[in-house]
Parts: structure tokens; sequence; C-alpha cells
């Protein structure tokens, strides 16, 4: 048994990733936490660590027409392949791969990190650039701001932020 990779359609990762287990193949998709704005409001979601690939566990001595059904799977653009060769994945870096999902994943990658500087969108402060400070409860940030010479504190929506 060997672990290989595939190249899935874009943003079809789960899809490809649900067919393949129903047609009964051992497959890893490695998530991470993150913190995203939807609707204006931050959540945490799920999003894989290698955007459109995933991992296959596969008998070795299988020949090539038990690609196929691989390859027509929805979701799957192809398997990846060094010339007419799959490329094979040592088990030790899946293993690895997945310990240090599990570590990762019990606190989410957080849209804005302290200190970084950010733009205020809108509002009355709109063009301002300010200094990410932390998060105030779900939907409230704090940052600082240069205001008549002197750092001023101010409470904002993370929506009226954006990265600089």
């Amino acid at each position: 048994m060997g672990w290989y990779l595939i190249h899935t359609k874009p943003r079809q990762e789960q899809r490809a990733l649900e067919n393949l287990v129903n047609q009964g193949y051992d497959c890893y998709l490695p998530l991470l936490a993150t913190e995203k704005l939807q609707r204006a409001v931050l959540k945490v979601v799920q999003e894989p660590l290698f955007s459109r690939y995933l991992f296959i566990h596969l008998d070795t001595h299988q020949s090539s027409k038990s690609w196929t059904p691989i390859r027509s799977t929805q979701g799957v653009s192809r398997l990846v392949t060094f010339g007419s060769e799959p490329a094979k994945v040592e088990s030790e870096l899946i293993e690895a791969l997945r310990s240090r999902i599990d570590q990762t994943n019990s606190t989410p990658e957080r849209l804005f990190q302290p200190g970084e500087r950010v733009q205020i969108r809108d509002g009355s402060f709109a063009g301002l650039e300010a200094i990410y400070q932390m998060p105030r409860g779900e939907d409230r940030a704090m940052v600082l701001i240069e205001l008549l010479s002197k750092p001023v504190k101010l409470t904002l929506a993370p929506a009226s932020l954006r990265k600089l």
C-alpha cells in the first residue's frame, strides 16, 4: 500500500474526498482552521492545507486500469504523475501532517495578528492606517490610530478593516 497525490477541480476538494470515500478508497484531506470574514462576520472555517490536492491510499500493485474510476470521480481533476508514474508520497509525511494538523487545529489561525498594520475601509476614519491590537468579542476588533500625534484606541467591526 502507498499514498498518492490527487489534483482536484477548483474548490472541490471536499466533493472529491466524499466521492472517493463513498467508492471505498482511503483518503486524507488535511484541513486547517482559519478565521474568515463571511458576510461581514468573522467565522472559523476549515480550509484545505494544500489547495486543490488530497492524498489517496492505494495498493502499489494495481494496474493502470484501476486508476480509471479515480480519474472519473466528480471533483477529481487528475492523478498527479511524473511522466507515466503516479507521484508517490511517503507514509511518514502523511503521519507527520496528521499529527501537526491535530495540534494546530486546536487554535485557529487568526485573520488579523496583533501588531499588524491594517487600513480602515469605512466609517468616519475610512482610509486611515491603524495597528491591529486584539479581537473584542466575535463582532469587534480594537485598533490603534494616530490622532493628533497620539495613539488612540478604536473599536471597529472586523469587516471594516483590511490588511495592508
